[in-house]
């Protein structure tokens, strides 16, 4: 028996109790042996992570996917895991270690640090999986994996010895983001760009060969830059090759103030006439595009900072190297000085010397560290790196052939963007937590590249045996004796980042490098759903690895998300203090009414504006389920055994199966289109408004009248079309729909692994190949077909029904509206003429008057040849229904009351068009705050629509 109140947080308990002991989201189950797979890898959420609403979203969508599909039949795999996080995680248990007054990282040592790190992943690193699960994820939860698991972190060690011995991973010097505090390279994803107030500074360049003086523009070259403090790297000067300014100069030297090094003029379009002075240092060892410049003139590449952001000038080689007599001096002064206590100190010696022409207040983007919240420096350094643009050859021409594509689809030109414009992907972190480099030095710093040690070392002693640097004898000893080897070989410290492990993640997961039955059965995988900020970093390295190492695509349709933004649309931040969390959402209004508020606004290619009120209309929503079912129970509705719905005689209930059949087919075209917004929509709009509001109501007199073949026919319609209801929005709502199944369906077997009322198509020849190459001698593919016994409905159509039903509803819809637009009081009953009525309404009215009259708070329902005058007139079907209201409403004051809505609404208009017109409000107002204007202009608008409509038919009735 269903109880009085919903209540979610019991349901989802309870609910996931069951899943969990019926195994029901296993993958592989004996009953899908013959299914054609469907499988999803959830984006490993970092093992450090909790539940975020960005989180929310990505796996509700999957979730909808794969109930979906577990629904039509499919073996579903939603492989669920996650990742190590390897600056994420590394910090997490520093801080804990500085929090208890223990021996921090360095004190500790290597192993002992990774055995404490090991230690709080066992106790705390779940904590995003039971978050996942009160979310409803139907992942198969057996199959859960972890990117440093024994598995995975063999898969990333051939990936790298494989790809290394192809020529595609290397050592190189290049710039990288460098963490000053965390004293490591990270990704451009863990780079936040803040807006900094600062100073551009313009320095004078003395031209070699003139006598500088700084009243002379002559004699020097004035340059623009937000950095003076590594001025002291400079290496050439750039200006525009068609600035007339700088024609004479180029190829000419300037001389490198303070440090007196010469330094070159060229030629290079990245100077931009338009901006400061239109002439630029160049620095290739501290700035990206510097570097680049540098590559194409030939530029020294001259680092003056340390890992700590010091100035590093005194045993700096390259900075020493052709320095004039007495320049040591001042590397000895300025060594080991902070950069930014350098950037003021060398500001004011440039000044003292007249090398400073002005100082101009400069607001511009710094570069930071998202964990560390340091300023990140561009820093030349050792690192290892993946061949990027060989890769990605494979990966571009898969999304160009249509083998795998982007929904929404203009998402493809961010990714060709981004791929055919790669560059080196820097692998390696300075960390300890992590995938360590499976690289170890000799003693000359020859590398060797291995699986693992004992295979490092025989390669290493079969090279240095070669080189006559040890002998034959020295060599087998070493092979069999290890203590007599030890620190002959030494291996790389670096750890490599978690993108290149989570690269891996659709074959890896399945077993891969072992030629398992799961790589056979899953892979290529069907979807992966995530957000459009990590289609670089890890969709398309997922591609680029897929196509490398299995050669197959790892997924055929990617499906981007947008952001959930706060209610007035800004992004959500703590900071700002709007992050909504949605694990307080779940406590307060359930799981379900969070996923379906997700779907029904995750429009593709738009933001989400979540605004707590709409979790609460939705539990609402659920709660309007509830107790629909609670009524169908109460009045004894039940489906009895052999119960076709296509047979049903009575009108209303021929009406809903075919309201249903058209629910159900525009349900899952749109789920099928990656619509979720469009899906959830229509089973709102069939749940709310024709399954409660109309066909329950319309059927409430045969429910609560006499028995008889109507009413038994009845009871079993609103019985199905409710259980139809439970499996179109399981997906969506999957807690309170399993609940109600259980309570009220009285079947065997679980809503989730219930059909589908709308069967698939048959599977493709592809799907067909697949299936029979994944079928073993002793495992032999049975059938194609899919193997739950599907009542398929959905081409069931009743036009008849659909019309006599159709115009109660509009007629009873369009009174309504008018009886609210003119200000009727509930109380006051009106008449209603039927103008005109062709056969068939005088035929059907009758049958419908006591229901009519009472849902439209009629006194009188007749038949006319033409309209009363003062009659608001409705077109309902092509037929005119009038409402005589003369005498019934004061016409000249709902005039006068329209007049002055319609005004104030003019007015919001205006207001809110005159902002929009404002270029400077639209050019310099926040982003959701030029949306929300754009909002109230159209509500506006709407409104006043709907006024002179309102005032068109006064006029009838004057």
């Amino acid at each position: 028996m269903i109880e009085k109140n919903y209540q979610p947080a019991d349901i989802e308990a309870r609910m996931s109790v069951v899943w969990e002991d019926s195994l029901a989201f296993k993958a592989g189950r004996p009953d899908r042996r013959d299914a054609v797979p469907f499988t999803i890898v959830i984006p490993p959420p970092n093992v450090t992570g909790s539940l975020h609403m960005g989180h929310a979203l990505n796996n509700t969508l999957q979730d909808i996917l794969c109930r979906f599909e577990r629904m039509r039949g499919r073996d579903v795999l939603w492989q669920p895991g996650t990742d190590h996080a390897g600056i994420a995680t590394q910090m997490v248990v520093e801080r804990q270690l500085m929090e208890r007054q223990q021996p921090g990282r360095r004190e500790m040592g290597r192993e002992k640090f990774l055995e404490r790190v090991w230690q709080w992943k066992a106790e705390s690193g779940d904590t995003i999986i039971n978050q996942l699960k009160r979310l409803g994820a139907s992942c198969d939860w057996s199959r859960e994996r972890f990117t440093m698991d024994e598995g995975l972190s063999k898969a990333v060690v051939k990936v790298f010895v494989e790809l290394h011995r192809d020529g595609l991973i290397y050592k190189d010097k290049r710039l990288v983001n460098w963490d000053t505090k965390l004293l490591t390279a990270i990704s451009d994803l863990e780079v936040q760009q803040t807006e900094v107030k600062g100073s551009l500074w313009y320095l004078r360049y003395p031209i070699e060969g003139k006598t500088f003086s700084p009243e002379d523009p002559t004699t020097f070259i004035v340059v623009a830059t937000t950095r003076p403090e590594t001025m002291l790297g400079d290496t050439g000067v750039a200006v525009h090759p068609e600035d007339e300014r700088y024609q004479k100069l180029i190829g000419k030297n300037v001389i490198l103030p303070l440090v007196g090094r010469k330094i070159k003029i060229v030629a290079d379009e990245y100077s931009d006439p338009e901006k400061g002075s239109g002439a630029v240092k160049v620095t290739p060892a501290h700035d990206f595009n510097d570097f680049e410049v540098g590559n194409r003139h030939g530029l020294r590449r001259i680092s003056v900072l340390d890992k700590e952001g010091c100035l590093d000038l005194l045993d700096n080689e390259d900075y020493l190297r052709d320095l004039p007599e007495g320049a040591a001096q001042f590397a000895e002064e300025f060594n080991k000085v902070d950069r930014f206590a350098a950037r003021k100190r060398i500001v004011e010696r440039l000044e003292s010397f007249g090398f400073v022409e002005r100082i101009e207040p400069h607001t511009h983007m710094v570069p930071h560290g998202d964990r560390s919240n340091s300023v990140i420096e561009p820093y030349l350094t050792d690192q290892w790196y993946v061949d990027a643009k060989t890769l990605a050859k494979p990966a571009i021409a898969a999304v160009r052939s249509g083998e795998t594509t982007f929904v929404p689809k203009n998402w493809e030109k961010t990714y060709f963007e981004w791929m055919e414009n790669i560059q080196p992907w820097c692998i390696s972190r300075q960390l300890w937590w992590g995938h360590q480099i499976p690289a170890w030095y000799g003693p000359d710093g020859k590398v060797f590249v291995a699986e693992t040690e004992e295979e490092a070392i025989s390669h290493a002693l079969g090279y240095y045996v070669e080189q006559e640097v040890i002998t034959v004898e020295q060599g087998r000893e070493m092979a069999l004796d290890r203590n007599k080897r030890e620190g002959f070989i030494t291996r790389d410290e670096d750890v490599l980042d978690t993108w290149f492990s989570s690269a891996l993640w659709p074959f890896s997961t399945l077993g891969w490098p072992d030629d398992t039955p799961e790589v056979q059965r899953y892979y290529p995988t069907n979807a992966l759903v995530t957000g459009f900020d990590i289609i670089f970093f890890w969709v398309a390295r997922m591609m680029m690895m897929g196509m490398h190492f299995m050669k197959e695509i790892p997924f055929s349709t990617i499906y981007i998300h947008a952001l959930v933004r706060d209610e007035k649309g800004a992004k959500m931040s703590k900071s700002k203090g709007n992050v909504i969390d949605p694990l307080n959402l779940i406590d307060e209004y359930g799981a379900d009414a969070l996923r379906f508020t997700l779907a029904a606004m995750a429009a593709q290619g738009r933001d989400i504006k979540l605004a707590t009120s709409r979790v609460e209309g939705y539990r609402n929503f659920a709660t309007k389920l509830w107790n629909a079912s609670r009524f169908a129970e109460m009045n004894h509705c039940a489906e009895p055994d052999g119960f076709e719905p296509a047979k049903a005689k009575e009108t209303l209930n021929r009406w809903i199966a075919h309201e249903s059949a058209h629910t159900t087919r525009e349900v899952t075209e749109a789920i099928e289109a990656y619509r979720f917004n469009d899906a959830a929509g229509a089973i709102y709009r069939f749940v709310w408004n024709v399954y409660c509001d109309w066909y329950v109501e319309l059927a409430k007199p045969v429910l609560l009248g006499p028995d008889s073949p109507a009413k038994d026919e009845t009871r079993a319609m609103v019985a199905w079309a409710r259980d139809e209801i439970l499996k179109l929005l399981h997906p969506f709502m999957p807690f309170i729909t399993e609940e109600l199944w259980e309570v009220t369906a009285k079947r065997d077997g679980l809503l989730a692994l219930a059909p589908w009322p709308l069967k698939p198509s048959e599977p493709t020849p592809e799907q067909l190949a697949m299936l029979a190459a994944a079928a073993g001698p002793t495992d032999p593919l049975i059938s194609p077909a899919l193997v739950l016994p599907i009542f398929d409905h959905a081409d069931f159509t009743d036009p008849k029904a659909e019309a006599e039903i159709g115009w109660v509803i509009d007629l009873v819809t369009q009174i309504r509206s008018v009886r609210a637009e003119m200000n009727i009081a509930p109380a006051t009953l009106t008449a209603l003429v039927l103008a005109g009525a062709s056969a068939e309404t005088k035929e059907r009215a009758p049958r419908w008057t006591d229901v009519i009259k009472r849902m439209a708070r009629l006194s009188d329902i007749s038949f006319a040849d033409r309209a009363p005058d003062g009659a608001v007139q409705l077109l309902v079907r092509g037929e005119v229904a009038a409402l005589p209201l003369k005498g019934v409403i004061d016409v000249a004051a709902e005039r006068t009351r329209l007049d002055k809505e319609i005004g104030k609404a003019d007015a919001d208009i205006k207001r809110a068009e005159s902002k929009l017109a404002n270029e400077k409000f639209v050019a310099n107002a926040a982003e959701e705050v030029v949306e929300e204007e754009r909002e109230k202009r159209e509500a506006a608008l709407a409104r006043k629509a709907k006024l002179l409509e309102a005032l068109e038919r006064l006029k009838q009735a004057s």
